[in-house]
């Protein structure tokens, strides 16, 4: 293992994957550079605090649009591990007018950067998440998105692994389901040691979300299917829809797919993250007007409502809870948090209702208290619902650290045979 993995983070955010990292071993992963910006705002909130929060003008190009980031640039970073959260767009792709070979994906598609930055740095190692929706998109081809990403990789000389991990079932305080995909170059130790045992063990006890997020030895109503991408990504975007379950590997194109099971389910219960009631100021609790209008939002409702054709029809909604159980684990946050909607939380203490405070949505997601403050709290909330959960990215870093330490391939230039 080299002393170092540099560490690029894309589509940084607030930092939360630079945070985890730098808690399972600071001395070893090393951010070179990182790129957060948000096209359709004139202050870089979330920017600002990755910069403050880490002290750093960590280079040029790092608060402008990622497309934009020349080649040049990008060859010398020397990266072993990139790692992002990105949007979940379409990833369809054409055949080229021009060239009868090229490929093109439909423009602001972000996922092609993360493709032009491994083409120009060929990193040992990929950490990348999204929503866990991605497996199953679009609607009307399910699978298809991922499947071009696979291939991606697989064109590309790696080999994928991927994990719906919900944080609430390994020990967090928060219900959110996120998909995370570990992608490692096929040369590597490690990736050898993957080749010479099935694709079963692999997803049930070998491989790197086994080992980082242990899970039962048999899949969840034996739901567990294999496929073979085809060769050309054109035809994958034109015509493949397969079922992706919440688990996988992909191997030269060969996928197997497993819905998983975690072995011990454990939670952190919402009240154990919760600010002292002396530090929470008046105006997070709630008007009896918002007490009412909660209420309302909250209940279930029967409503007429007249379609866009003019078409009459009854809009039904189940009731939910009036508050949030504190001794339960939170539900999933979103950037509308303490907006005047369902998705809030709301809880009671001391017989009052209040929403959650920034400080809370932090901890929900394992940053450090203030981590966003600085900033207006709508802001705070809003980069809080788009965050990951600090404490999975730690466990992660910590799975990728020993692996590394049995790695005696350091190159992180090898370069790889590429076909589009």
């Amino acid at each position: 293992m080299k002393n170092t993995l540099n560490v690029v983070e894309l589509f940084a955010g607030v930092g939360g994957f630079r945070l985890g990292l730098e808690r399972a071993n600071a001395n070893v992963f090393k951010t070179v550079w990182a790129n957060q910006w948000e096209p359709s705002r004139k202050v870089q909130h979330a920017y600002e605090c990755y910069e403050r929060n880490f002290m750093t003008g960590i280079n040029s190009f790092s608060n402008e649009d990622i497309a934009k980031v020349p080649e040049k640039v990008i060859n010398e970073f020397e990266i072993d591990l990139l790692v992002g959260g990105f949007p979940c767009q379409d990833y369809s792709v054409a055949r080229s007018l021009n060239n009868e070979k090229g490929l093109e994906g439909k423009k602001g598609v972000l996922f092609w950067e993360i493709k032009r930055m491994i083409e120009h740095s060929h990193p040992k190692y990929i950490l990348l998440e999204n929503v866990d929706r991605l497996l199953k998109s679009p609607s009307k081809q399910r699978g298809r998105d991922f499947a071009v990403m696979l291939a991606t990789f697989r064109d590309l000389g790696y080999i994928v692994e991927w994990r719906v991990v919900n944080a609430a079932e390994v020990g967090f305080a928060q219900k959110r389901r996120r998909v995370f995909i570990f992608a490692y170059k096929k040369h590597l130790d490690f990736a050898q040691k993957q080749q010479k045992i099935t694709s079963e063990k692999i997803v049930f006890s070998e491989g790197f979300f086994a080992q980082t997020f242990p899970v039962k030895k048999q899949p969840y109503k034996n739901r567990i299917n294999t496929v073979e991408l085809p060769q050309d990504i054109v035809e994958i975007s034109d015509t493949f829809a397969h079922e992706f379950h919440t688990a996988g590997v992909m191997i030269d194109g060969k996928v197997f797919t497993a819905h998983t099971e975690i072995m011990e389910e454990k939670f952190t219960p919402l009240k154990d993250i919760l600010q002292d009631e002396a530090e929470v100021d008046e105006s997070f609790y709630l008007t009896e007007e918002q007490v009412t209008k909660f209420a309302y939002l909250r209940g279930p409702k029967k409503i007429e409502r007249t379609s866009a054709e003019g078409f009459n029809y009854i809009f039904s909604e189940g009731g939910m809870s009036p508050t949030d159980d504190i001794n339960g684990p939170g539900r999933t946050m979103l950037t509308s948090e303490a907006s005047v909607n369902r998705s809030t939380h709301i809880i009671e203490v001391n017989g009052r209702k209040r929403f959650l405070t920034p400080i809370e949505c932090e901890r929900l997601n394992g940053f450090p208290t203030n981590w966003t403050e600085g900033m207006p709290n709508r802001m705070r909330y809003f980069c809080m619902g788009n965050a990951l959960v600090v404490d999975l990215i730690e466990k992660m870093g910590q799975t990728i650290l020993k692996i590394d330490q049995e790695e005696t391939v350091t190159s992180t230039q090898t370069v790889m045979p590429f076909t589009q």
